[in-house]
């Protein structure tokens, strides 16, 4: 079965098995970020953004992906380098095999949501689960990151 997307902004013509995994084919494409967690759609690890919206790679079939735009953190990575910057900060990177999943979400977060309160966040989020941390360092990133626009966070000038 044959594809065209666009994958990071390259358009890619590629030949999948109809059963194939969207994970598989990012990580085939050599977008290695894309993380294989739990293959239950219960940890986040997987996410990508399908036309924008995060989606769980390991449940979505590489062939809705044809004729759309998909995302990876490959695709944003200077966001994501910013961001990361704030979970270094907070020391919430731990062992940063969760890292990927968590940017993505956050990142689509914050296109989507308008100064989000931390149980919108935690909401928003309740997908992406890590194993090293108490995801106290991961909120304090995630609201000093969406507040940087202001020059603020959490009171303090940046």
């Amino acid at each position: 079965m044959e594809i065209n997307l666009i994958l990071n902004g390259k358009k890619i013509k590629a030949q999948i098995r109809p059963d194939e995994l969207l994970l598989d084919f990012v990580r085939a494409q050599g977008c290695w970020s894309v993380k294989r967690g739990c293959e239950t759609a219960n940890c986040g690890l997987c996410t990508v953004w399908l036309d924008g919206k995060p989606v769980l790679s390991c449940s979505t079939l590489a062939a809705r992906a044809d004729g759309r735009t998909v995302t990876t953190l490959e695709g944003v990575a200077a966001e994501a380098e910013a961001f990361g910057s704030y979970l270094a900060e907070e020391g919430a990177e731990q062992c940063g095999f969760c890292s990927p999943g968590l940017i993505m979400n956050v990142l689509a977060m914050e296109r989507e949501l308008s100064n989000p309160s931390e149980e919108e966040i935690k909401e928003y989020l309740a997908g992406n689960l890590c194993r090293c941390t108490g995801y106290m360092g991961q909120l304090r990133a995630i609201r000093n990151y969406l507040n940087r626009k202001g020059g603020e966070t959490n009171g303090e000038n940046r």
